[in-house]
């Protein structure tokens, strides 16, 4: 099974791009929702983080969000130890995900693929970027953060250039009729990859 991973900083339009890729019929894990529901609902997960946290980790079962963003907020370390407990059983949950699909090719969307170093899990890397402007405006529109908050995310994760130097494609995703031609391209060449092996 070829894996395409889709990555980019936030507000670049990650989302947007896989749902370009849906309408093709490609199937799109999305490796944040499926933490945040796995934080919800893994017990393993839960014990972890409040051992790591302290119990206002979660607020009546649920995970307190604003408590681990204020963590992760005033030292990063924090946001690397969030991963190590989560990531491991969303790669477990991938593998399951994907021994029950059948087409021709998949996407993993991970936000922080290159930060955690799991370039070798892909055939290809496809980076979603966009002016760190626009990005700013998309998120504070999205999640009602404030402007230092985002900048504080985006000082988090890796440089776009950085992101783009390992990437196979990438997409600038500032019109929504050029990215939606650059998926139909990039879609093309990995059906044309795949009939040539």
């Amino acid at each position: 099974m070829i894996i395409l991973g889709v990555t980019g900083g936030i507000g670049s339009g990650k989302t947007t791009v896989c749902d370009m890729f849906k309408s093709l019929g490609i199937p799109v894990y999305n490796s944040d929702n499926e933490a945040r529901k796995l934080m919800q609902s893994s017990s393993l997960i839960k014990a972890k983080i409040c051992s790591k946290f302290g119990n206002d980790a979660y607020t009546n079962g649920s995970l307190n969000k604003d408590f681990i963003f204020k963590k992760i907020f005033r030292q990063k370390s924090f946001l690397e130890e969030i991963n190590s407990i989560v990531h491991p059983e969303v790669s477990l949950h991938f593998k399951e995900w994907l021994s029950s699909k059948k087409s021709i090719y998949v996407i993993k969307e991970v936000a922080i693929l290159f930060e955690s170093k799991l370039e070798n899990q892909f055939n290809f890397i496809l980076t979603v970027i966009a002016p760190e402007n626009i990005r700013i405006k998309r998120v504070v529109d999205r999640d009602k953060k404030s402007i230092s908050e985002v900048k504080s995310i985006i000082n988090n994760q890796l440089k776009d250039s950085e992101k783009i130097s390992k990437s196979d494609f990438v997409i600038n995703n500032i019109s929504i009729n050029r990215t939606l031609k650059d998926v139909y391209e990039i879609h093309n060449k990995i059906i044309n990859y795949i009939d040539l092996k």
